[in-house]
């Protein structure tokens, strides 16, 4: 076939088959292989979106691609977002000996991202810097990376400067943040396109000022699906849902047809009004307009249901999507499943997936971490580090902090933070205010200030962690002071700030401060009146803790109750054990912990008929008791104990420990409190039930695998009894140790005979 019959054909392919179908010709007639006719089968595949294989064999069918071939092939995986396959074929090219043609370099500064530099240096070299098409891609390889300065150098250095440069070198400044430079160039420009005004809505948006974006946009002499996208991103990236949806509706009025960009943002801006029936709506429109629906809508679609609680229909849709499943649908799948606690079903669509990146990890780690699986989440965590495919962030860190802060295990703490250093993970605010809580939970208060005080910048967060740490260990004077700091440094305490306070001032006794930041609050709500209510419970005060309540100018919730329950078992006032405790029963009826704490009181005071009577009551209601657990952690391992337990490898050794510990005891004065056994049994039975409660065990265990002199740090699960709390007074003398016990109220440290609540708990 003459090669001139072969041009004409050529000018008629307009499709993928058509392309193959010259191929097939070309080959017919020994051609495929010819240096003219390769480059161009090699555009067509660019201009029809040929798949990559196709495209690839089309190329390494020319015995030695000539530059046009290797030109045509970078052109080609650039619109594929090869960016990868770009360089590499780069190298294969320089392989061959061949200089690139300066029609080249456009692609390939765009392709190397950060490292344009380097082909920015080679065209200097090549005197081949001076290309229109090759100056705009270093302004926008420049104006993207960095840095600003060389980008500008590129653009001052410019004769004739096109309108596409104009728009680069402003999006460039935007890009820095840099609004007076961009609005200065804008204004200098004599002849603007729609390009430029969208690059104006889009850096303001940038810069969350919507306002002076939605100007530029209402300016604009003329507007592209793009531009209405740009403004509806903008609205819809910074939370004005309303405003999105409301220019969504303008946009489809004036006849302008959205596409799949716009359908997207329209789907996630549904997703965040967190309205089913918004996403609903737009569901019927995209049927109405019979808009196929391609796996980036359904995604977002998936997304949109998965945060609003329809698991159902993202399920669904996860499901229909099949192969075209991307990572952002497994991701929103998996964090729709940890939000809801359903932990089974989302490790195991975290187990099923073959490529996972960090949102993967962060979300399976932080459902762990959210829903009380704290030891789950380290281990996980441990996981992703020994897989070392995809590298921790901060995201995962602050997950992981508050994981071990929740376990009471501070030797993992510090592990992490050996972690964070090693690897240099950058921690914002937050991640600080995390590390603030990990340790004061850990019963490390000291480092938790230091954490605190080596903050640049801190806000009401971190304040706050630090604040309800120190109220954890009933450090009143220090939270006061804080709440003082607080305040020079300009920051507005919040609701949590005054809790805080509040709960430190109850722990430490403190009355009359209390009642004076009490009265500092302009509108105290439940949680401060029930600190208000502890506070008097604790100086004895409960008749006017109970006038209090009464006099609340809202319904008392259960908190405020509880105070008052445990005050009355403090300072034995059975009546009003009985007032709040019935009250109680009516306001959650199935937590079984205020059943047992009356009938504690019940028991102390030696009346089993009524013990009796609540145990039948919660047998009748289905209640059961919660187990009580104490924590001890060693070699970044947690040991778990309950009571009477024997099941750990070292039992012999603890219950010899315990025995040893019993015989000082006693040498000293020591007298079991049976009271706490609850039960109407021989005093013998008694004494040996509250010998082996779970914190005691943990206590022997602890001084068996520490150092001497070392503190011992032990989590419970309930509140501490009365006789652990007495015998490990006495331990913490008679071993010269600190033992810092954290039970589900507060920290008790333990020193010398002495306790830090003072024995008021």
């Amino acid at each position: 076939m003459p090669q001139s019959h072969l041009s004409t054909i050529a000018l008629q392919v307009t499709s993928t088959n058509q392309v193959k179908q010259f191929h097939a010709h070309l080959i017919r007639n020994a051609l495929h292989r010819h240096s003219f006719w390769v480059p161009r089968l090699i555009a067509f595949c660019t201009r029809f979106h040929a798949p990559p294989p196709y495209a690839r064999r089309v190329f390494d069918s020319a015995h030695q691609p000539s530059v046009f071939a290797f030109t045509n092939m970078l052109r080609y995986y650039y619109k594929w977002g090869s960016n990868q396959e770009v360089l590499s074929l780069f190298d294969e090219m320089r392989q061959c000996n061949l200089k690139p043609d300066p029609f080249a370099y456009p692609v390939l500064i765009k392709a190397a991202g950060k490292s344009a530099v380097l082909f920015h240096s080679e065209l200097i070299k090549r005197g081949h810097d001076c290309g229109m098409y090759i100056r705009n891609a270093l302004v926008n390889a420049y104006g993207t990376y960095g840095p600003i300065e060389a980008a500008r150098q590129v653009f001052d250095e410019m004769t004739d400067r096109s309108v596409r440069d104009w728009n680069s070198i402003i999006w460039g400044y935007w890009n820095l943040g840099d609004e007076g430079e961009a609005k200065r160039l804008f204004d200098l420009m004599l002849d603007k396109n729609v390009v430029t005004w969208t690059t104006m809505v889009t850096g303001y948006s940038k810069m969350k000022d919507l306002e002076s974006a939605r100007s530029y946009f209402d300016r604009m002499p003329e507007k592209t699906v793009v531009s209405w996208n740009a403004m509806l991103s903008g609205y819809a990236q910074n939370g004005f849902t309303e405003e999105a949806l409301s220019l969504f509706r303008r946009m489809v009025s004036v006849g302008v047809s959205p596409n799949e960009t716009t359908w997207v943002t329209v789907i996630s801006s549904c997703s965040s009004h967190g309205d089913p029936g918004l996403i609903d709506s737009v569901v019927k429109i995209l049927e109405e307009r019979g808009i196929i629906m391609n796996p980036f809508i359904k995604t977002a679609l998936l997304d949109s249901y998965a945060k609003c609680g329809r698991l159902e229909m993202a399920r669904k849709i996860f499901n229909e999507l099949g192969v075209c499943r991307n990572l952002v649908a497994w991701n929103s799948m998996i964090s729709a499943y940890t939000r809801t606690g359903d932990l089974i079903s989302a490790r195991e669509l975290f187990d099923q997936m073959l490529e996972k990146d960090v949102v993967t990890w962060n979300s399976m780690i932080a459902g762990y971490a959210q829903n009380g699986q704290s030891a789950l989440a380290i281990e996980l965590f441990k996981q992703m580090i020994n897989e070392r495919v995809v590298m921790p962030n901060e995201v995962t860190v602050v997950s992981v902090i508050s994981a071990c802060g929740h376990l009471g295990a501070l030797e993992l703490g510090y592990w992490v933070m050996e972690f964070i250093t090693a690897n240099g993970v950058k921690l914002s605010m937050s991640a600080y205010s995390s590390l603030i809580y990990m340790y004061s939970r850990c019963g490390s208060m000291n480092e938790a200030k230091m954490i605190f005080h080596e903050m640049e910048k801190r806000d009401a967060v971190s304040h706050n962690a630090l604040i309800t740490g120190l109220a954890a260990h009933g450090n009143g004077i220090e939270a006061l002071k804080f709440l003082r700091k607080m305040k020079d440094e300009g920051i507005e305490p919040d609701r949590i700030t005054y809790i805080g306070v509040l709960t430190a001032c109850s722990h430490s006794g403190m009355l009359e401060e209390g009642k004076k930041v009490f009265e500092s609050i302009e509108a105290p709500d439940r949680d401060h009146y029930a600190c208000m209510v502890d506070l008097l419970g604790r100086v004895g005060k409960l008749d006017e803790a109970k006038r209090m309540i009464e006099e609340m100018p809202m319904r008392p919730h259960a908190g405020i109750y509880g105070s008052l329950l445990n005050a009355s078992r403090i300072h034995k006032r059975l009546d009003l054990g009985e007032f709040a405790a019935n009250k109680l029963f009516e306001l959650e009826p199935e937590n079984s912990g205020n059943y047992i704490l009356l009938s504690n009181m019940y028991a102390s005071a030696g009346k089993w008929k009524n013990v009796d009577r609540i145990r039948k009551l919660m047998k009748t209601r289905g209640l059961m008791t919660t187990t009580g657990w104490s924590r001890v952690e060693h070699d970044r391992k947690m040991h778990k104990f309950t009571v009477g337990d024997r099941s750990h490898e070292k039992s012999v050794e603890i219950y010899s420990k315990l025995a040893e510990l019993n015989r000082k005891l006693q040498g000293l004065g020591y007298v079991a409190d049976k009271s706490n056994a609850s039960r109407d049994v021989e005093d013998e039975e008694k004494e040996e039930m509250v010998g082996t409660h779970s914190e005691k065990l943990a206590v022997a265990f602890g001084l068996l695998v520490s150092e001497p002199g070392t503190v011992i740090r032990v989590v419970k699960n309930i509140r501490i009894c009365l006789d652990c709390h007495t015998a490990i007074k006495m331990i913490s003398k008679l071993e010269e140790r600190e033992i810092i016990v954290r039970d589900n109220n507060r920290f008790h440290h333990f020193k010398d005979n002495v306790c830090s609540c003072n024995d008021y708990w």
